[in-house]
């Protein structure tokens, strides 16, 4: 329920060449800086700015004076960073994204229509097709004691042989304001996290995460 075509569309991303060779997608988190210099040197400057080293900005972009970027970092069309976003480099950002205020961005993939808008931290993590982070939710890439981060579910236990390591929200996954995602945690596709939570491990997709211990399927409603 969390390898990587399993909770992913890869044709919402221009990371799709890296995130294709590894069965889990954390796998490609050590891998997304070289990437994007690499993808970015093939980039048109017909369809694509470059406004300072190892930063590439689509021309259909809209970048707010107060915002900070460094690169490397590729930035799709039609996508809005909003003033005092800080995008702190090794960023892939896709078509028609969300970049909101005092919104942080650190070794991320973000796929088509995502939307980190108001208040988010983001880092080493990946957020599938149409993921939404509500106001305040946050990733936690760093284990409080610094050890290496294992994605658990149940009784299952994955070494992922990261320190760092936030999240994987598969496509459309939503999250609650004011939720943290601990370091390792997968999201499935279309699942749901309550506002206010603190998720650990696996929400299987097509779930909502109510609290700890307390994930239900969604319910199907036929017309």
């Amino acid at each position: 329920m969390y390898k990587t075509t399993e909770i992913l569309s890869l044709e919402h991303t221009l990371a799709a060449p890296l995130l294709s060779k590894f069965d889990y997608p954390w796998q490609a988190l050590p891998e997304i800086g070289a990437f994007i210099l690499q993808l970015g040197a093939t980039l048109s400057s017909d369809d694509y700015d470059c406004p300072a080293e190892q930063v590439w900005i689509a021309k259909t972009a809209t970048v707010a004076p107060g915002a900070s970027i460094t690169g490397p970092c590729i930035i799709g069309a039609e996508t809005e960073v909003r003033h005092g976003a800080f995008i702190r480099g090794n960023a892939l950002i896709g078509r028609c994204c969300v970049v909101g205020n005092s919104a942080e961005l650190k070794n991320v993939i973000l796929f088509d229509g995502v939307q980190t808008p108001h208040y988010n931290y983001v880092g080493d993590s990946i957020l599938g097709w149409r993921a939404h982070m509500g106001a305040g939710s946050i990733t936690s890439n760093v284990k409080g004691d610094h050890s290496l981060v294992a994605v658990k579910n149940g009784d299952e236990i994955i070494d992922t042989e990261l320190k760092k390591f936030g999240a994987i929200l598969g496509d459309r996954a939503e999250i609650g304001c004011n939720s943290v995602l601990n370091p390792g945690c997968v999201i499935g596709r279309d699942a749901t996290v309550y506002p206010l939570s603190s998720v650990r491990g696996v929400v299987a997709s097509g779930c909502i995460y109510k609290a700890e211990g307390n994930v239900v399927e969604k319910l199907t409603i036929e017309n």
